[in-house]
């Protein structure tokens, strides 16, 4: 099973706060995994190691086979935790942008989906609900053909009906030859399509398994285990 993503000694802070410490990890393909850990732990700092919008103070990162650079941004697609379109923009330019800037990007794939989401192409992004335009984005993301995903955060703020819609839209879209890395503190809403997890406290993991064998060993859901690890 071939590995996507190799995380060596990671290390990140700001300024004098420590944000990552020895953070090393691997991810194969085919596999969708929890990143959980409360508000603060490190995980969007790592996401962003990741997709390369930031640069690690020590360690080594390889996705897909490639440092961190422009070939491997070619295998990462990578939601934000923050909507970054324009509210001037319509629709339809947000499909432009993504085709003219990803070779893998399917129109056809996020145009589809967009029709049965009843979002018009004309419409502008400024007359979106926040619900929408975060189900929007998740469209475009999900509608490259990488090796890779990065979501960060992307049930945050939106109501449960559209945590479902996020989640089939994921597995609607789940590649095996790919793997999505959800980062995460709703663990309850995410936890039925994982299979595997990595729990990060205070810029360290503290656990790195497969959801059945937490399962087995614990005797509890990932959900309950969470609140015990993350209680005090």
């Amino acid at each position: 099973m071939n590995v996507l993503l190799q995380c060596e000694g990671i290390h990140k802070s700001y300024g004098n706060r420590k944000v990552l410490e020895d953070i090393s990890l691997e991810i194969p393909q085919g596999r969708i995994i929890g990143l959980l850990g409360p508000n603060g732990s490190g995980k969007t700092t790592l996401i962003k190691l990741v997709s390369g919008l930031l640069v690690p103070d020590a360690g080594k990162i390889l996705a897909a086979g490639n440092q961190i650079g422009v070939e491997s941004k070619k295998r990462i697609s990578y939601l934000p935790e923050r909507t970054y379109f324009s509210s001037s923009w319509k629709v339809k330019e947000t499909l432009c942008l993504f085709e003219d800037f990803y070779e893998d990007f399917n129109r056809e794939a996020a145009e589809r989906t967009l029709q049965t989401l009843q979002i018009d192409l004309k419409s502008r992004i400024s007359t979106l609900s926040k619900g929408t335009r975060e189900k929007l984005q998740l469209v475009l993301v999900m509608s490259r053909e990488a090796e890779l995903y990065l979501l960060d955060e992307p049930m945050g703020g939106v109501d449960p009906a559209a945590r479902d819609f996020i989640l089939k839209t994921i597995l609607a879209n789940y590649n095996e030859q790919a793997s999505i890395l959800i980062s995460t503190h709703l663990i309850q809403d995410v936890e039925k399509i994982l299979d595997d997890v990595i729990f990060l406290k205070q810029g360290h993991i503290v656990l790195q398994k497969s959801v059945d064998q937490l399962r087995q060993e614990h005797k509890k859901s990932v959900d309950a285990l969470f609140r015990e690890v993350f209680a005090c």
